[in-house]
């Protein structure tokens, strides 16, 4: 297993590390239609195995969240690591769109370090921040706890994970003398949300950069569509999916750990036997641009040639464009379920595309000439689903 330094901390990580998300789950004969209720079900042994495979193996560093598995991810994590913990970097986070006063920060951390079995993180990261969730943490006095929990050794390194535009990621970047960021990279987005650009200018502050969804939740890895299987086909070194994702990640020198969530211990072990190649700049130029045609295979089969760039926006009704053509180019990209969960769970009734009253400023705006109307009926038929609708909590 090969370890990189995350910036200026000391710790060293192995570069293949294992995210907590993607737990395998038991098998249910009639699984409950409430969302939350499915993801608490998880296959605890199966789970154990997997994270013991994996330190076994030279992980050792592990991320969760406080709503992972809503909330069985930290408690598997914490059974997991018991009499190991002294070896390992164990990394979770702080929701901050659950919280409603300052109190609560010290409140949930105490609970996530009671899960985890442990009296201390070496990293913990504000969740998901986005420009909304960036203005309530500071309205809270986010920093004065970051300081407190360093303070008192509950915590040893703040960081956060980060899910918008480039602009939002530099204010957050300069505002604490954060030890890392979490950020989703992979050769797809490779301009997007924080970016490439993201990527080096927290590196320029000696922050190291945790990279998410490197393979896009494993969607590079099934069904694959013909015309990009055909690209991977000419390289002369045959490799699977999963590798020429992961290793185009690795390539960057600048990225510190490369976080997968590995369900089955099939993909743990092939992860874990390409790891050693996993070496900074080691693909050839004639590789690096088998990649970029790929790219190019899977933006001809996108259904909406957005770019994210968010002119479009504020939508006067409160539409969330651009999150919306992203899922709905997932759907059709990658033919995969996830993009109609996140749809019907994360994106807030009054955003999706039902509420665009086809007043047609977004469409005078957008720099691609794009029929956003039409094409988000067509998104939501494509994404909504009702039984993925969470229940009453």
């Amino acid at each position: 297993m090969l370890y990189r330094k995350i910036g200026r901390t000391g710790y060293e990580a192995s570069i293949l590390s294992m995210g907590c998300m993607r737990l395998p789950m038991l098998e249910q004969e009639n699984p409950p239609k409430d969302f939350i209720e499915r993801q608490r079900a998880v296959n605890e042994e199966k789970a154990l195995e997997l994270i013991e495979y994996a330190i076994e193996h030279g992980i050792n560093y592990f991320d969760s969240a406080y709503m992972y598995h809503a909330g069985n991810s930290e408690l598997i994590l914490g059974k997991a690591i018991k009499g190991k913990r002294d070896k390992l970097i164990i990394t979770t986070k702080s929701p901050v769109m659950m919280m409603q006063k300052h109190e609560d920060f010290d409140r949930i951390l105490d609970e996530q370090l009671k899960r985890l079995d442990t009296d201390h993180l070496d990293f913990y990261l504000l969740h998901g921040l986005v420009k909304e969730t960036w203005e309530k943490a500071k309205a809270l006095k986010v920093f004065d706890f970051l300081d407190r929990i360093q303070r008192d050794g509950r915590v040893k390194n703040a960081g956060f994970s980060f899910h918008d535009k480039l602009d939002v990621f530099r204010d957050i970047i300069d505002a604490y003398p954060w030890a890392a960021c979490q950020i989703q990279y992979n050769y797809f987005d490779e301009n997007y949300q924080a970016g490439k650009e993201g990527l080096k200018y927290a590196t320029s502050k000696g922050i190291g950069v945790i990279v998410m969804e490197p393979l896009r939740g494993g969607r590079f890895t099934k069904r694959i569509p013909d015309a990009v299987q055909r690209i991977w086909d000419t390289a002369e070194i045959k490799r699977s999916p999963a590798e020429w994702g992961l290793r185009w990640v690795a390539n960057h020198p600048d990225v510190s750990v490369i976080l997968s969530g590995m369900t089955t211990m099939e993909q743990l072990k092939e992860n874990i036997g390409i790891a050693d190649e996993f070496k900074p700049e080691s693909l050839t130029q004639k590789e690096l641009g088998i990649i970029d045609r790929v790219v190019k295979a899977y933006k001809d089969i996108m259904a909406v040639g957005c770019t994210t760039c968010n002119y479009c926006m504020p939508c006067p009704n409160g539409v969330n464009i651009p999150m919306i053509f992203s899922l709905y180019n997932d759907v059709v990209m990658f033919k995969d379920e996830m993009p109609v969960i996140m749809y019907n769970t994360m994106v807030p009734p009054d955003q999706n595309a039902t509420n665009c009253i086809e007043c047609g400023e977004c469409e005078d705006k957008c720099p691609q000439h794009i029929e956003i109307i039409s094409n988000l009926k067509d998104a939501h038929r494509a994404l909504y689903n009702e039984e993925w609708k969470p229940g009453p909590r």
